[in-house]
């Protein structure tokens, strides 16, 4: 493991794995700049290659303008998408209102731990700066420097501490519970692009591989 004082040191991402719909994400190491875009494709997602336990990740982020109800748009950690059990911490932007950001963290597959938080800008107006800072005893969810939450493990707590890939993903979200959590999608103002800057990844020994087999991504770039 890290010692603490290296635990939050880290890097700019320099290459990225697509999982779905790469015709849909673009990524110019050059810029350190990412776009996702949803449009009649569908959503894209891409995500770190490697796994991390524990540090720090984040970006500078701005979601797609206009009537974008229905979408999500996210920065977010999991031990592996689409596992039943994995363990995961997020920001996730609710189309319906790009003024608060929902947190959560999931351990095993079980989570019900979302705040709904308002920023007090609209996130569709420019860049801001989205960190999540973890560790075996805590996550804090920070945007442009300033703490929005802070969990701290309590005794005999269930915690996220599989290694887990950094994702970003823009999808239609407005089929679950019959539209309350993202608004009913309306595509007005397609298409819509999700930008990140700036992506960062912890540094040095806290980089776990991915296991051969697992998470094996559409295309990587």
């Amino acid at each position: 493991m890290a010692s603490s004082s290296s635990l939050h040191e880290t890097e700019i991402l320099k290459s990225i794995a697509i999982d779905y719909t790469p015709e849909a994400c673009h990524h110019s190491p050059s810029t350190d700049e990412i776009h996702l875009v949803y449009d009649h494709r569908g959503g894209a997602r891409w995500r770190s290659p490697s796994r991390f336990r524990f540090g720090s990740f984040g970006a500078r982020m701005k979601c797609p303008p206009g009537n974008t109800s229905g979408l999500n748009f996210n920065l977010y950690l999991s031990s592996l998408e689409g596992d039943k059990a994995q363990d995961e911490i997020d920001f996730e932007f609710l189309g319906n209102d790009v003024t608060s950001v929902q947190t959560n963290f999931y351990t095993g597959g079980r989570g019900t731990r979302e705040q709904l938080n308002p920023l007090g800008f609209d996130a569709s107006e420019a860049f801001h700066e989205y960190v999540i800072r973890w560790s075996g005893t805590e996550i804090e969810w920070l945007v442009d420097g300033v703490t929005l939450r802070r969990e701290v493990r309590k005794e005999g707590e269930a915690w996220p501490e599989k290694p887990m890939f950094l994702y970003a993903s823009v999808w239609d979200a407005s089929y679950i519970d019959e539209g309350r959590w993202t608004g009913p999608y309306v595509g007005c103002d397609a298409p819509y692009v999700c930008r990140y800057r700036e992506v960062r990844v912890p540094t040095g020994t806290v980089v776990v591989e991915e296991e051969e087999g697992e998470g094996a991504p559409a295309a990587a770039v």
